[in-house]
């Protein structure tokens, strides 16, 4: 419910910048990396928002994927450690500490 939330906030704001930049028919020059162009401020606003969001979810994907692998291999090594554990307690090792020896 969350995501829809924060999915439709986002489609109103880029609702309203179209909107308010649809009257504003105003030509501008842009010049970007490689070359550069006269464009409607709407189209522009509209391409660099939608470019900025794109670039967002990516970066955002990428940081959840590097953790999401990490907790696999997390639970990957305990669940393997558990079994070391179980397999020692099968053979008869005992679990606890030996008494010190007093002197």
């Amino acid at each position: 419910m969350k995501y829809l939330v924060i999915l439709l906030l986002v489609l109103a704001i880029f609702i309203v910048s179209v909107t308010l930049g649809a009257q504003n028919g105003t030509q501008v020059h842009f010049n970007y990396l490689l070359a550069q162009g006269n464009f409607s401020i709407s189209t522009l606003l509209a391409v660099l928002f939608g470019a900025g969001f794109v670039i967002g979810w990516v970066i955002c994907g990428l940081f959840w994927l590097r953790v999401r692998v990490s907790l696999m291999r997390a639970e990957r090594r305990i669940k393997k450690l558990e079994q070391q554990l179980i397999a020692s307690n099968v053979v008869g090792t005992p679990t606890t500490m030996p008494e010190p020896v007093k002197e």
